[in-house]
């Protein structure tokens, strides 16, 4: 069980200097003593949980299309288990629906973030989210992870250099959009999702962490009142840009909207057949996973419209090739006769069987989502549902 206590703000200074008397001190002096024994308090309390795969193990993955089947029936035709389900959620939505189908498959979450409503309404802008408009949202994630324990991926606005999502950059002509969709607004939004949701600290010391970094502090506007602590919740922060950004130009790479080491625990990018430029995938991982020291993940690849078990085999070679990938996911889309779906591509279906295997790529991942009141064996030992 993960667990962060909370530590008295001046024990590590004092700690170092047991014969200071803190009456002593000018006004000066304690202000520093303070301002060290928070960002100490901060590393502690918002610790990276990058919740990785036990030993050298990789965590294989699918999307989830809103019904328990829809992972079932991937599952038994791939004949692996996945251990992670990547939900797909619009910002503001809760988790009232995907909770319980987490439970009953039993797989790790992964929560994917997006701006836009299912009918195409923008519903937050990255400036909105960085200046708190969508504190509610993140409080009640925090709440609800936080009670539940289970631990879960967090991804905010994947491909943000994807000119068609609404929270891009660039726009599809290549022009940098600005204003609310800066890309400084996109690292401060992420960055603020992550002190939010990570939680840890009593709201004093949230809203000094977000001073830290020219960000306002927590605000509601729903007439509830502020918790006066942010549980700690054993969330891992996933940021995933696409490999080079399309359209592919010098101000939409990677690198404009990386929000910094601090706030991120894995990075990802998505990889499909019919877009697979191996040489950006390589760099990515060369820059970003091995650069900065992190575990990756593909957090969606997939076949796109055509057969290929050749493309199959080259992601199973590059994952096991590069210790620090340690998770993908594969993309399933919806319906039975989309275009990513792989039971309609028999000869890559039967490469992929095959290289699944057991000693890699376990069927589960630790504690995962059980249904309350039913352990690991269906009795007992379960965690009664949190308040939605």
């Amino acid at each position: 069980m993960l667990a962060f206590a909370q530590p008295d703000p001046l024990g590590p200074v004092v700690s170092l200097m047991p014969t200071l008397r803190i009456r002593h001190l000018t006004p000066c002096a304690l202000a520093w003593i303070t301002l060290i024994a928070f960002l100490g308090l901060s590393a502690r309390a918002d610790a990276s949980v990058p919740l990785k795969p036990p030993g050298k193990q990789v965590f294989f993955g699918v999307t989830d299309n809103g019904e328990t089947e829809g992972y079932r029936s991937f599952a038994k035709a791939v004949g692996k288990r996945p251990a992670v389900i990547q939900t797909f959620h619009p910002w503001g939505n809760t988790l009232s629906q995907a909770l319980p189908r987490w439970r009953t498959v039993r797989a790790r979450p992964m929560l994917h973030i997006t701006t836009k409503a299912d009918d195409g309404t923008e519903l937050i802008t990255p400036r909105q989210i960085a200046l708190g408009r969508g504190d509610d949202y993140l409080l009640r994630l925090n709440l609800v992870l936080a009670r539940q324990n289970t631990p879960t991926y967090i991804r905010p606005m994947g491909e943000p250099n994807r000119c068609l999502n609404p929270y891009a950059g660039v726009d599809c002509g290549g022009n940098v959009r600005g204003g609310d969709y800066s890309f400084s607004w996109y690292r401060s939004a992420f960055r603020r999702i992550a002190v939010i949701v990570r939680g840890g600290m009593k709201r004093g010391w949230i809203n000094k962490k977000l001073g830290l970094i020219d960000l306002p502090k927590v605000r509601k506007r729903t007439r509830s009142p502020l918790p006066l602590k942010l549980r700690a919740a054993p969330v891992s922060m996933v940021w995933s840009p696409l490999p080079s950004g399309s359209p592919i130009t010098g101000s939409n790479y990677p690198a404009s909207y990386w929000p910094g080491r601090e706030w991120v625990d894995w990075v990802a990018t998505d990889f499909y057949s019919r877009y697979g430029n191996w040489n950006h995938l390589e760099r990515f991982y060369a820059e970003w996973s091995a650069g900065k020291k992190l575990p990756m993940a593909l957090t969606e690849w997939g076949l796109w419209g055509e057969d290929s078990p050749g493309y199959v085999n080259r992601i199973f070679r590059f994952v096991r090739s590069r210790e620090r990938m340690r998770m993908l996911i594969y993309y399933q889309d919806f319906g039975s006769s989309n275009e990513f779906r792989i039971q309609n591509f028999p000869r890559s279906l039967n490469t992929l069987k095959n290289r699944l295997s057991p000693g890699i790529f376990p069927r589960f991942a630790p504690r995962f989502p059980r249904v309350p009141g039913r352990g690991a064996n269906g009795r007992g030992g379960g965690v009664a549902p949190p308040r939605l």
